[in-house]
């Protein structure tokens, strides 16, 4: 089968797509992507991992209108010749949108071809926009409704004839009010590619940094409603009882001058280290560095149904972890017995969950064991994709 899938951004890199379309590769399907670049001179094709990526520029005025798609018709008008360019040219039996701002535009042209499409939905896009900070000030705050965004997404999945969604937890949101919706949903969780995560390369010059101090790792955007203010609140408490122990940061966000600003007033500078954005690549270099990893993200409906991609990347590395009570991750860690569970938004219970983990090794051992056995037999892409294939076979 020949599937057009639409990314609205730039391509590499996006995990998800990339190891959503390898696998379907692999199962004998060809795959050609359409890859709305903002970056000057990207037009044209290019293959990556067997992927047929086709570029088309947007500029910077198709970049600013996509934040506006369900408020004003611009971007969808002036995106819909691209999109109708690129299905005349691969001639697909099936079509594949990846998220919200390309969906409407997708569905509109789609009358013409009247071809399956699934429409992929990688996360609670609503829910999460009520926590982006140009929302909540103006003009975004006045142009954008993530109330109309929420309504939005209920009519694209019912126009759309499959929708996959990235945990049952979401599923469970639609059950009860929108039944009909049921038979079409497919739930593809966003673990890792063993094949891809694991075979990046382990530093000795980044392992070697931390190797005197027992390393609390946090990777991935450090913006607040992920919890790192949380997790630097925390480290007072932490290093009464071990004073070596170090809180490493890997990632960046426009928030982190707050995080900058806490650690000063807690007196922690040297304590709490800041790597700032690092390839994927280095992430198994940081990993295994540390002795415990954390995904402190706080509670709402979009975490509370959504898997933060770092848990398993974690499990993939045989650590153990500590994270909130978010119903998603808390499920997966206390399943395997991989990881201790925390009040989200509470650094002392953070505290003394990182604090067990921290002193006893053979707590730490157990479950680093579970999460290594956990990742190989369940929790990772081979395993959590065969619904996705199961849906285009």
């Amino acid at each position: 089968m020949r599937i057009a899938m639409f990314l609205d951004t730039d391509f590499p890199p996006d995990s998800r797509v990339e190891n959503e379309a390898v696998s379907l590769i692999k199962a004998g399907h060809e795959v050609f992507l359409f890859s709305l670049s903002y970056e000057p001179f990207k037009n044209g094709k290019e293959v990556v991992n067997g992927i047929s990526v086709i570029r088309y520029n947007g500029g910077n005025l198709l970049y600013k209108l996509s934040a506006l798609v369900y408020t004003f018709p611009f971007f969808s008008s002036l995106v819909k010749p691209k999109l109708r360019h690129f299905i005349n040219w691969v001639k697909p039996d099936a079509l594949h949108v990846h998220d919200m701002p390309l969906a409407e535009a997708i569905l509109e042209v789609n009358k013409e071809f009247q071809l399956p499409l699934t429409l992929d939905l990688h996360e609670d896009r609503p829910e999460i926009m009520k926590f982006y900070p140009h929302l909540n000030r103006m003009p975004g705050k006045f142009l954008i409704s993530p109330e109309k965004w929420a309504r939005k997404q209920v009519e694209l999945m019912k126009m759309a004839d499959k929708v996959i969604l990235v945990t049952w937890e979401a599923k469970e949101k639609f059950e009860s009010k929108y039944p009909e919706l049921m038979g079409k949903i497919t739930v593809v969780p966003n673990t890792i590619n063993p094949q891809i995560f694991l075979e990046y390369p382990v530093y000795n010059g980044i392992v070697g940094r931390f190797s005197k101090h027992p390393v609390i790792l946090y990777v991935g955007d450090t913006g607040l409603r992920r919890g790192t203010d949380t997790a630097i609140k925390a480290m007072p408490y932490v290093l009464k009882e071990v004073p070596e122990a170090r809180l490493v940061l890997v990632g960046k966000n426009s928030e982190d001058v707050v995080l900058y600003k806490l650690v000063r007033e807690l007196d922690l500078e040297g304590h709490v280290i800041f790597e700032g954005w690092q390839d994927v690549s280095l992430f198994p270099s940081y990993i295994k560095a540390s002795i415990v990893c954390i995904s402190p993200i706080k509670r709402n409906p979009h975490h509370d149904t959504t898997y933060a991609n770092k848990i398993f990347q974690y499990m993939a590395m045989g650590k153990p972890q500590v994270v909130s009570d978010c119903p998603a991750q808390q499920y997966v860690i206390e399943t395997e017995n991989c990881g201790l569970v925390h009040i989200a938004d509470d650094a002392v219970d953070l505290a003394e969950k990182l604090i067990t983990v921290l002193t006893n090794d053979d707590l730490a051992n157990k479950m680093s064991k579970n999460a290594f056995v956990a990742s190989q037999k369940k929790w990772n892409w081979d395993v959590t994709s065969k619904d996705l294939l199961e849906l285009y076979s």
